[in-house]
């Protein structure tokens, strides 16, 4: 069953004092895409290390199924998870097999349902398990990694699967085989996606929300996101149309 998130009025404060979040409020249903996006700084990536309790808050309360997440077990949390973040974050010094392996391995699955499952998945990413399961990460391509990335995410069905600009270093092409990818292959997790693209949010997500300053100034369905009046949006837009016209 997909996993609900929800943040009530969450500040976090740096060691110097600085505020990086501001009584963030906000909540994704199970089975709901949420992309925050939003310029550097304004507490994206916070708010998603939040969620699997890398980030302590200084003041509210941090929820996965309704358990807050100062009272819950963060490495039973972390296996429920999946990860994708940009450069794909694969272990180096192990095969592509042994990378998206490392979850089911985690969880006790035998070596046949393991290789199986490995095996489906990679050939849907375009990765086939006779090419490139014996592979090291280095010998792959930037794409490759990423599909391998996104393989081990998913390979044990995760309740939540959070995503940290895991396609912002990609060339426009691969970046948008790898985000039609993702979309078809998501299966009914919940999702929580950070970007700094208004079109990889509206290609990937149902919902936007929109940081700034590290608060939050607008939440609504991508569509309606369109339309926004806050001058903040009406740039991102504007911006999202020119790449869209150059592409």
């Amino acid at each position: 069953m997909a996993s609900e998130v929800e943040m009530r009025n969450v500040s976090v404060a740096a060691p110097a004092g600085a505020t990086i979040l501001r009584d963030v409020s906000w909540r994704a249903a199970p089975q709901e895409s949420v992309a925050l996006i939003g310029r550097s700084g304004a507490g994206k990536t916070t708010t998603l290390r939040l969620i699997n309790g890398l980030v302590n808050p200084t003041r509210g309360q941090v929820l996965v199924d309704g358990a807050d997440l100062a009272q819950t077990d963060l490495i039973t949390l972390r296996r429920r998870t999946g990860y994708i973040i940009q450069g794909s974050g694969l272990f180096p010094h192990r095969t592509v097999y042994e990378n998206v392996a490392t979850v089911p391995r985690l969880l006790g699955w035998n070596e046949d349902k393991t290789r199986a499952a490995a095996t489906e998945l990679m050939e849907k990413l375009a990765i086939p398990f006779d090419r490139f399961a014996h592979r090291k990460p280095r010998s792959l391509s930037g794409g490759e990694q990423q599909r391998a990335g996104i393989a081990r995410a998913l390979i044990a069905n995760p309740p939540l699967l959070l995503c940290d600009e895991p396609f912002g270093a990609l060339d426009p092409i691969v970046r948008r085989e790898l985000q039609q990818a993702f979309v078809a292959l998501r299966a009914d997790a919940t999702i929580v996606f950070v970007t700094h693209d208004l079109n990889e949010a509206l290609r990937v997500a149902q919902k936007i929300v929109l940081f700034d300053g590290g608060t939050i100034v607008a939440e609504c369905a991508t569509g309606d996101f369109l339309r926004c009046d806050l001058p903040l949006a009406r740039e991102l837009v504007a911006s999202a149309t020119l790449a869209a016209d150059v592409a």
